[in-house]
Order: C-alpha cells, then sequence, then structure tokens
C-alpha cells in the first residue's frame, strides 16, 4: 500500500497538473458518486492527509481518494492514448484542455461536502507529514500511542488513528534506526517520539528527494536498510535480515528486521 510519502507526491502532482484549472471532463466510475457531475468545476487544490487525497472544488465539494493496496493516479497530455481512460479498472478521469489525471484501481471514493471532510478522516491521528507535526501533531500523536498499552510497537506504528501516514516500509525502517525489536511492547518503548520524528525524516527526505513534475517524474530517494531484504546481510552488522508479521491474518503484514541489531534485549 502507498505511504504517506508517495501520497504527498502523487498530491503534489495532481496540483501542478490540475491546481486551479477548470474541468473540461470528469468521469466518476463509482456507484455512489456515478451522477456527480464536476465539468466546468475549478479545482481548488489537491492535498494529502495520511495514506488520503482530497482534491477540492470551488463549489465546496471535495473528491476523496484512497489507493488501498493497487491504485494509482496517472497524469498524461489530454489527448494522447494514455489520457483515454480505457479499461474496467479506471475509476475516476478528471480532465482540463492540457492534462488529464486518470485513477486506475482506485480503493475509495468519496464526494463529499468540504466542511464534511472531518468525517471521512476525524478518526485518523495526527498527518506525521503535516508541517506541524513536530509542535503539535506530535504530541496528539504520542497521547494515541500511550493508550496502545503492551500492542506491539509495529502495530503502533502502522495504525493510522496513532499517526497517519507510516506503512510497513517506514516501520520497518524507523525500528531499525532505533534497534528496536518490532514486537517490543509500546508502553516498553523508551522514546516513542524520536520512533514517530525518524519515520517523519525518513518520508520527508524521500518527498523532496526529486522535485514531482505533471507526468509524475522523481524517485522514492531512499535505499532500504531492512525492508524488502529477507536473507541479505544487514547493512549494520552483516546478520541476515528476517522477516515477521504484524497483525494477525488476514489482515497481517510483513516487517523486515536484523534479528542482532534489533534483538528482543536491544532496548537500551
Amino acid at each position: 500500500m502507498p505511504e504517506g510519502d508517495i501520497l504527498r507526491r502523487t498530491a503534489a502532482r495532481l496540483d501542478q497538473a490540475l491546481g486551479g484549472r477548470v474541468l473540461t471532463r470528469a468521469e466518476l466510475r463509482w456507484p455512489s458518486a456515478a451522477e456527480v457531475d464536476l465539468v466546468g468545476r475549478t479545482v481548488l487544490a489537491t492535498v494529502s492527509y495520511g495514506k488520503h487525497l482530497l482534491t477540492r472544488f470551488d463549489d465546496g465539494r471535495t473528491l476523496h481518494t484512497h489507493l488501498r493496496m493497487e491504485g494509482s493516479w496517472a497524469i498524461a497530455r489530454t489527448g494522447s492514448p494514455a489520457a483515454a481512460g480505457r479499461g474496467p479498472s479506471v475509476r475516476a478521469v478528471l480532465g482540463e484542455p492540457t492534462w488529464t489525471a486518470v485513477g486506475d484501481r482506485i480503493g475509495m471514493l468519496d464526494v463529499v461536502a468540504t466542511r464534511d471532510e472531518h468525517l471521512l478522516l476525524g478518526h485518523l491521528g495526527p498527518d506525521v507529514l503535516a508541517p506541524d507535526f513536530p509542535e503539535v501533531g506530535l504530541a496528539e500523536a504520542l497521547t494515541r500511542f500511550e493508550s496502545r498499552g503492551a500492542t506491539p510497537i509495529a502495530e503502533v506504528l502502522l495504525d493510522q488513528r496513532v499517526a497517519a501516514g507510516i506503512g510497513t516500509i517506514y516501520a520497518a525502517e524507523s525500528l531499525f534506526l532505533g534497534r528496536l525489536w518490532p514486537w517490543t511492547p509500546a508502553d516498553e518503548v523508551p522514546d516513542p517520539a524520536a520512533v514517530l520524528l525518524t519515520a517523519r525524516t525518513l518520508m520527508a527526505r524521500s518527498v523532496a528527494s526529486r522535485t514531482p513534475t505533471a507526468t509524475g517524474e522523481g524517485g522514492r530517494g531512499m535505499t532500504s536498510l531492512v525492508h524488502g531484504r529477507t536473507n541479505r546481510p544487514c547493512r549494520r552488522c552483516g546478520t541476515p535480515i528476517a522477516v515477521g508479521r504484524a497483525f494477525e491474518p488476514p489482515k497481517d503484514r510483513p516487517i523486515f528486521y536484523c534479528p542482532r541489531c534489533q534483538a528482543r534485549d536491544s532496548i537500551a
């Protein structure tokens, strides 16, 4: 599932392509929104919140989308084959004379009054990439973190109700940098703020790695320390990287870690 850094970059691409533009094409291929007409509306902005995207219009409405596991937004030149929006998995097409955005395999789609966005996002924790997260959001995230008691820290980091935007990549990378066993009870973690701020730093570095363009050029900008490196040597000690699971099936998620650097008794 795309994490907060990818959603932030996707929002920037959509905003660069459509922000301030009047839509000449708008197709929402979603049962609850199929009759919604956005043609003629001006796109005010597209922003991200955690793993959610909010495209706001001048008539006080917001298009909310969530990519889930396989979704994506692609930008193409209007009139090009890529902008046609054909295919059974295309869920949304938004276009203006120069650029067209095609939402493929979108996992969630809603159109709501902009003033009601909180009804969709109000259950989430603070966005870890929000500009004010260190000064404002962190305190709220820590309160939510502390309420999780003995829940394994990997599961707390993945819980969007604690801090929005962190997924399996940044959970694993942050825990490795903190030398924390992923199944350490949350109430035994000596410095949860440091873990959350490490995740924010890594994600912000990814967002800033290359300036996104309307066509989506740019890279994630990070070399994995443990994520996706099963049986490869740890970059710190050489021990083969292992993979475990967070949560119970069928909602379990992979968590990569170094058995030596992140041993159960490695907490300082």
